[in-house]
């Protein structure tokens, strides 16, 4: 399935449909993000069973420490 995450297109496996596996194949899991599916923002409890699919818009933002 295309997805259309943060501007750009990818292609993510039809089997791996749940935010957590998105997550995880961007190596993001282990940190602190804020997922937006389709203008709505998704509560961390639901990842593992929110499901995507074809065509859906996802904003992920996540925090960077710094001075």
């Amino acid at each position: 399935m295309k997805l259309i995450i943060n501007g750009d297109s990818i292609d993510f496996s039809e089997e791996q449909n749940h935010i957590y596996q998105l997550l995880c194949h961007l190596q993001m899991e282990q940190r602190i993000v804020i997922v937006e599916l389709n203008g709505n923002i998704i509560a961390k409890q639901a990842y593992e069973t929110t499901l995507l699919s074809d065509g859906d818009r996802i904003e992920i933002v996540h925090f960077v420490g710094g001075g």
